[in-house]
This record gives structure tokens, C-alpha cells and sequence, in this order.
């Protein structure tokens, strides 16, 4: 099931008159449109371990979620309104079937998928990024494999991401990237 918002105007354009033009309504901000501003980074000490992961939203207002995916760093980091509320290690793909960089908005979520690409492989709380198969799921990341080009992560992890996204939601996926407080994510 892919989301696919499309507007469609049918209607003709209006007739005009001989009056004077009306003034043009000034532009308003679309926030889809405005930077997403690192408000909070989560206080982790080091690097962050295969199977260790962070979560912590208390007191964080409401706002949209953002994923971010460094995969130098092999880390995955979630925001809602600017504010960094979870961060784990996670499993990409490898050289010959890599993870790929961009940004991609979220367009099916399935809690127990299996894949039908490889073998029927267990792909708790999937969450499709790209119509070729790559997704972030559940993984046992600290058995440290890598995947077919797909954003694995801890369980427990996964399911608190996959109750936290919605269809919509951007995943950027970078290399190297490095964010901190008052950085812009979106590069707006």
C-alpha cells in the first residue's frame, strides 16, 4: 500500500472582469517547507553499541518526526519537533547491495512482515522506504550482520519507531553527516 497525495483541480478558471485586480494574498509559510532546527541531542555517552539504543520524549511537545540515518556512524537518530527522542546502532547493506543515500518518506507499515524477497526473512514493525524493498525493521543488530540494503535495528527499538511514524514522515539518510544543536536538518 503506497501513499500517493495527489491534488486535482478540476475546475475552470474563472472568468475575468473589467474591475481592477484584486491584490495578490501574501505568502504564508508552509511548514513543510521550513528548516527542522536540532532543538535537543540526547545526552549519550561514546559510541553507541550494536543492540544498545536511547529513547526519551518526556516533556517534548508535539511536532513532526524526522529520521535520520548516518551511515558512517551506523547510527539512527529520531526527532519530533527538533528534539532528538531516540537513537540506536543499526545494520546496513553491504557493497554489493548498499543502503542507499536520500531522503525518503515512509509509505507502508506492516507490525509483522516477512520478506518476500529473501526467503521470507522476519521483518518486524517494517517500515518501506523504497519500492525496490528497502525498509527499516526489527533486527537482531547485535549479532552485528549486515542486511540487503535495509536499516536494521533493535526490536524493542522498532516498535517504539513504529508506533511513533506515520505514512508521510521523511527518513534522510546521509554519510556523515554531522548534526548539532541549532543545525538545520532539511538544509533549507
Amino acid at each position: 500500500m503506497a501513499v500517493n497525495d495527489v491534488a486535482v483541480n478540476d475546475k475552470a478558471p474563472a472568468m475575468e472582469t473589467a474591475a481592477e485586480p484584486a491584490p495578490a494574498p501574501a505568502p504564508t509559510p508552509d511548514k513543510a517547507d521550513e528548516p527542522f532546527i536540532i532543538k535537543r541531542i540526547l545526552p549519550i555517552d561514546g559510541p553507541i553499541k550494536y543492540g544498545e539504543w536511547h529513547w526519551n520524549d518526556e516533556n517534548v511537545p508535539d511536532g513532526p518526526i524526522v529520521v535520520t540515518v548516518d551511515l558512517d556512524a551506523r547510527v539512527l537518530s529520531v526527532f519530533r519537533n527538533g528534539y532528538e527522542i531516540g537513537a540506536t546502532a543499526v545494520l546496513l547493506g553491504t557493497e554489493e547491495k548498499p543502503t542507499p543515500l536520500g531522503v525518503f518518506p515512509i509509505t507502508q507499515k506492516k507490525r509483522d512482515h516477512v520478506s518476500n524477497i529473501y526467503t521470507g526473512a522476519p521483518m518486524p514493525y517494517m517500515q518501506r522506504l523504497t519500492d525496490d524493498g528497502i525498509t527499516l525493521h526489527g533486527s537482531k543488530v547485535e549479532l552485528g550482520y549486515a542486511s540487503h540494503g535495509c536499516i536494521g535495528m533493535p526490536e524493542p527499538f522498532a516498535a517504539r519507531l513504529f508506533k511513533t511514524t506515520s505514512l508521510g514522515d521523511k527518513v534522510y539518510i546521509t554519510r556523515g553527516k554531522q548534526i548539532g544543536m541549532g543545525d538545520k536538518l532539511t538544509g533549507t
